[in-house]
């Protein structure tokens, strides 16, 4: 499974960007959907709720497309990886899909539901919204504790383990740290989508100040406890290169001081994209700390690629689709960026 050329292993590089652009776009997109959808339990008017659902109608979809995207590349790709990971994190995915599942039905039949059914419809989306989130976050803190696999000469290495390994102190802590980060991207979203007059601006612009204090703490949390816990966290933070290092954490302060600012001054948009630009600093840091593996003590990126004639199919196969996605997801975003009030209620 090693022993690939310089240009395969060039190829193996550029998917494993791939796969973490993928990744990045679904949380930077999805993740204001899915914070939404957590702030939408603490909304009372059904009006406001119904408005919210249609702020995110014409792009949730495209957005989830993304997570598709990554398990596609991870498949073709880095078949080894996905053929062990999978059976290793089986029970929180399948919550985290049963929450997606959950969110599109209740997204595209509230509008057909009696009024009495319409709450229920309410409560779920807010609910599966909340358990995507959650497991989702867990299921990316067991990624980086790792598994153990097989080691049978001759043979593909498989997952050790039973289905619940993947919880720990740290996966749990991580899911509770995805809520806290999706649902301050939420209420940025809510601010950035309704018209300045709406009472629910005011309530998320309320919501705003807390969350913001609550992801900084969640943010250092984590970096101590990967470091306390993560030896080849712990080698690059703290190394040579510290001086270098240190300089992510300045930068991911400066992006939330000027999105702070931004919310200040009621300039909506802007404050999404410094948020955005601090989850790409840190996802970017992740990355670099985390390489050469692809699942920490147990994959590298190259140990876990495909074969060469797999991978340079379907390289041919996908690669012009990320450019096409790319514009088709501009110009939805584009289509639909106009504000909404509580009386655009979804259908």
């Amino acid at each position: 499974m090693n022993g690939l050329t310089q240009i395969q292993s060039l190829v193996t590089f550029a998917w494993w960007i791939a796969l973490d652009f993928s990744v990045l776009l679904y949380v930077l997109l999805d993740g204001a959907d899915l914070g939404a959808g957590i702030f939408s339990l603490f909304v009372r008017s059904e009006h406001e709720r119904g408005a919210i659902m249609s702020a995110m109608a014409g792009t949730w979809d495209a957005n989830e497309t993304w997570l598709i995207v990554a398990g596609g590349v991870l498949f073709g790709t880095f078949p080894f990886v996905y053929g062990s990971a999978f059976p290793y994190l089986m029970v929180p995915l399948a919550l985290a899909l049963w929450g997606m599942i959950t969110r599109a039905v209740a997204l595209e039949f509230r509008h057909l539901a009696e009024a009495r059914w319409q709450r229920f419809s309410d409560i779920a989306f807010g609910v599966s919204s909340l358990v995507t989130a959650f497991f989702g976050g867990m299921a990316v803190g067991a990624v980086l504790q790792g598994f153990p696999l097989t080691n049978t000469p001759g043979t593909v290495p498989t997952y050790v383990g039973g289905p619940w390994r993947f919880i720990s102190p740290f996966s749990l802590w991580t899911g509770v740290a995805a809520v806290v980060a999706v649902t301050l991207s939420g209420v940025l979203f809510i601010r950035a989508r309704f018209e300045k007059a709406e009472p629910i601006r005011q309530q998320a612009a309320a919501w705003t100040n807390r969350i913001f204090y609550l992801a900084l703490a969640a943010v250092v949390i984590t970096l101590a406890a990967s470091a306390e816990l993560f030896p080849w966290a712990a080698r690059k933070w703290l190394g040579p290169d510290a001086a270098l290092w240190a300089l992510v954490p300045l930068a991911v302060v400066f992006a939330a001081v000027q999105m702070r600012r931004a919310v200040a001054h009621d300039r909506d948009l802007a404050a999404i994209l410094w948020l955005n630009l601090g989850v790409a600093i840190m996802a970017g840091a992740m990355m670099a700390t985390i390489y050469p593996w692809l699942i920490p003590g147990t994959w590298t990126i190259y140990s876990g690629a495909s074969p060469a004639v797999s991978l340079f199919t379907f390289t041919l196969a996908m690669g012009g689709f990320f450019p096409i996605m790319l514009m088709y997801n501009a110009y939805q975003l584009w289509v639909f960026r106009a504000r909404v009030s509580a009386l655009a209620a979804y259908h």
